[in-house]
């Protein structure tokens, strides 16, 4: 975190806690040697690890099995200029064990967009960090931007 910049660091339960809590995020990967940034719904397995489903044959299945990413997602009230947003970085595969493909058949999230095959994404939460503003942070009589 930047000193002094008006933000609250969150601790990784925090983070956990308010990632929980929203159905969208964003996983940024490596598309072509430039960063790609994609919309996505997920949810969180019970070791805090972000998981994805996607079609088996989606560019992103094969875009991020094996590889690092970030995912963010956030929450942000323009009314109260206030807000949070929290980052996971690690390592992302795609879910290759049938017990556990089976387990979060039941428990994992519901694609938007369903396909005839499909495939979870598990990002492990090598790196987890986020931050909030508590509201109507300004400096010198001008509100910064969240």
């Amino acid at each position: 975190m930047y000193p002094n910049d008006g933000f609250r660091e969150l601790d990784r339960q925090e983070c956990l806690r308010l990632l929980a809590m929203v159905p969208v995020g964003r996983i940024v990967h490596t598309r072509h040697a430039l960063p790609a940034v994609l919309p996505v719904n997920f949810g969180l397995d019970r070791d805090g690890a972000v998981v994805l489903r996607t079609s088996a044959s989606s560019e992103l299945a094969r875009a991020v099995d094996g590889v690092v990413v970030a995912f963010e997602a956030d929450e942000v009230d323009a009314a109260t200029q206030s807000g949070w947003s929290v980052v996971v970085t690690g390592a992302a595969g795609v879910v290759t064990d049938a017990g556990e493909h089976e387990r979060l058949l039941r428990t994992g999230p519901r694609s938007w967009m369903p396909s005839p095959w499909e495939v979870f994404v598990r990002i492990e939460p090598e790196l987890v960090t986020g931050r909030e503003l508590a509201g109507g942070c300004s400096l010198y009589g001008v509100t910064l931007p969240f």
